[in-house]
């Protein structure tokens, strides 16, 4: 079945970077487009970044510039390279492809 394992959340400065993980299984990761999503305390679930099976990659307005999407084919991984950070950016980050979503890696900004 598929699986989506997110990991490398935690608490970091405004400022500071993390890199999140999405180990995926169950499924032909190499031509599979995956995507980033994230729901901040009292709001919806939104959009952050996407990255096609030809690594093309797309950005949410408020992250472009700071945030990174990338893959690794040949360890079924996508990451989310995260610069710049600020506390707005706290947000529980779900990996997604298609209707599969993973658990969840919790990601706070505060000094």
């Amino acid at each position: 079945q598929v699986q989506l394992v997110e990991s490398g959340g935690g608490l970091v400065q405004p400022g500071g970077s993390l890199r999140l993980s999405c180990a995926a299984s169950g499924f032909i990761f190499r031509i599979s487009d995956m995507g980033w999503y994230r729901q901040a305390p009292g709001k919806e679930r939104e959009y952050v970044a996407g990255i096609t099976t030809g690594s093309n990659t797309n950005y949410a307005d408020s992250v472009k510039g700071r945030f990174t999407i990338s893959r690794d084919n040949a360890k079924n991984t996508v990451y989310l390279q995260m610069n710049s950070l600020i506390p707005e950016d706290t947000a529980v980050y779900y990996c997604r492809r298609s209707t599969y979503w993973g658990q969840g890696t919790l990601v706070t900004v505060s000094s």
